[in-house]
């Protein structure tokens, strides 16, 4: 009759605790499929509302005259606001080329 083992079990070692073990990770395991697709979504979603609403909800039915007043008393900048979103694609690359990323090896 064959002996039955029990499973071997993970060390101490193979589990990384952050934030005062709020976050706890396995050694080798990467960021899951759907997360990395989410951070493409999100980051999407940033980057078009920044573009949308660059200077506010000018064609708004409501408030949307006094917005414009507004962008005229104050003199919005495009350049300052073409910027903001340029370092928010920079941000959005970098996000999402360390989630495709190969998993990290710890020693």
């Amino acid at each position: 009759m064959p002996t039955v083992t029990a499973p071997e079990k993970q060390s101490e070692n193979d589990i990384h605790e952050y934030a005062d073990g709020w976050i706890s990770e396995r050694k080798g395991t990467g960021v899951p499929t759907f997360l990395k697709f989410a951070y493409i979504v999100i980051m999407a979603c940033v980057i078009g509302y920044f573009f949308l609403y660059m200077f506010g909800e000018v064609n708004h039915s409501d408030r949307g005259a006094l917005v414009r007043q507004f962008n005229q008393a104050t003199q919005s900048s495009p350049g300052f606001m073409y910027t903001v979103i340029a370092m928010v694609v920079v941000y959005a690359i970098i996000v999402i080329a360390f989630a495709f990323k190969a998993v990290h090896k710890d020693e």
